[in-house]
């Protein structure tokens, strides 16, 4: 057996819902495996940027809207 290899116990749901995303018939579940923890590090590396840009962005945003300028049209 090559020691490079696993084995791994899933439900048969999990087994199902595997075959369901398939692209291809003879498409192994480890390379489904494999696309869907890329997927999930695309996502995460995305998240990541957008809670960077919004982090960037609060204290710009704070100045432009936490001035007396604009309290002062609230009480008109």
């Amino acid at each position: 057996m090559n020691q490079n290899v696993t084995t791994i116990q899933l439900r048969k749901s999990v087994v199902r819902s595997l075959k369901e995303i398939k692209e291809y018939k003879k498409e192994t579940y480890e390379e489904v495996i494999l696309k869907l923890i890329k997927t999930f590090k695309n996502i995460q590396t995305k998240n990541q940027y957008d809670e960077f840009l919004h982090k960037i962005q609060q204290d710009k945003m704070k100045e432009l809207w936490d001035n007396k300028e604009d309290e002062a049209w609230e009480n008109v």
